[in-house]
């Protein structure tokens, strides 16, 4: 049998190593061998956010490399489907296979289709409900033309039946991203917080406040609904800088169009000369992943980052009016509540989850076995 998989952006990074060290294991253990091609169609280029996530995570090199780059979403998506269906022409694959939701997820997709070419989305069935993003018409669409499901909770196998999807074509595997959490969790704990603050600095200099466990907060922020308009941008910084900086000290990674935006608006000096307020450069997985172990509180607007808080069982709030994985949220058992980018709500939030201890939540199949369950149910597909 003959396997491509496709990674696109950071996030599928962390969603294709575990499935590939399965077809390692599969093949160690089986005469019958299973070739495996992995294509990155460089949707994220920049070498901080991509290259070293395949070192970090022991990803092989990418097979094959499409160079897409940045561009609108239909130039990334237009020019993945010209490269990426030359590829399957080559190669001839049993089995096209997807991870999460980005520019890359539909374009292949959509191209194994148009070959006649068998195509499995692992993270199937998430739905926010909000046709406004992107990335829920990616798999919106993905799932539509995909000939197996492979779905991370119960919710998304509700999703999926409501749009009409028969039950041969979805599969139960659990949480793939949980595989790697898993797997790299000793090695993340291993870290000091001193290090990855002083290996992650964004202004070399900066005065680093002493961080002691449970006792800081982290903030992702990215997503141009909160970042791009003054009005709703503005109002969240100054709430970080005099309720929570003021607090505690706050680790900000910051996205480079956040950055961007802080210069536009004229906020950045303001910013960086906060105290208690640690600006860091887009970290690496390890480094996250040390920091949400032992953080107070998280906020961000990222999607992978509500699911690792759940598992951690540190409280998330997630700056966002609705979320594809509620399986998170505090109602489902999860440890995430939905603020928005309203600084009231945030507020009230933020107080209420002061007060709360760590409370490690594992959801059904969240085991850390994921990628094995992929495999197989390919396997059984075939």
């Amino acid at each position: 049998m003959k396997i491509i998989s496709v990674v696109g952006a950071r996030p599928n990074f962390m969603k294709i190593a575990p499935f590939i060290r399965a077809i390692e294991k599969h093949n160690a253990a089986h005469e019958k061998q299973i070739k495996h091609t992995l294509v990155h169609t460089g949707q994220h280029y920049d070498h901080q956010m991509s290259q070293t996530f395949f070192e970090s995570l022991g990803i092989p090199p990418a097979d094959i490399h499409l160079g897409v780059g940045s561009g609108t979403h239909a130039e990334q998506v237009g020019y993945t489907m010209i490269a990426f269906e030359k590829v399957v022409q080559e190669e001839k694959p049993d089995w096209v296979v997807v991870v999460g939701d980005v520019n890359a997820t539909l374009a292949c997709s959509v191209t194994a289709k148009k070959q006649h070419v068998k195509c499995c989305h692992i993270e199937a069935g998430l739905r926010s409900g909000d046709w406004k993003m992107p990335e829920e018409i990616n798999r919106l669409v993905t799932d539509r033309l995909s000939d197996l499901l492979l779905t991370p909770d119960t919710l998304s196998i509700q999703n999926l039946k409501g749009e009409g999807v028969s039950d041969e074509r979805i599969r139960f595997v659990g949480n793939i991203m949980i595989d790697t959490l898993e797997e790299q969790r000793e090695k993340a704990a291993a870290l000091s917080l001193a290090e990855v603050l002083a290996n992650n600095l964004l202004l070399k200099g900066s005065e680093v406040p002493v961080l002691e466990e449970e006792s800081y907060a982290v903030m992702t922020l990215h997503r141009p609904s909160n970042v791009d308009p003054k009005d709703i941008f503005t109002p969240l910084i100054d709430f970080l800088i005099h309720e929570v900086a003021a607090n505690m000290p706050l680790l900000w990674p910051i996205h480079p169009r956040a950055r961007k935006q802080l210069e536009l608006f004229g906020l950045w000096d303001k910013v960086r000369s906060t105290p208690n307020l640690v600006l860091m450069r887009p970290i690496g997985y390890h480094d996250m992943l040390r920091l949400n172990m032992h953080a107070k509180i998280f906020l961000t607007d990222s999607g992978g980052l509500q699911e690792e808080c759940t598992v951690l069982g540190t409280p998330c709030l997630t700056m966002r009016w609705n979320t594809e994985r509620p399986i998170t949220l505090m109602e489902h058992g999860g440890a995430s509540v939905l603020v928005g980018n309203n600084v009231q709500r945030i507020r009230k939030e933020y107080q209420n989850a002061l007060k709360k201890t760590r409370q490690p939540v594992r959801p059904e199949l969240w085991d850390g076995k994921t990628a094995e369950r992929c495999l197989e149910a390919i396997i059984r597909a075939s």
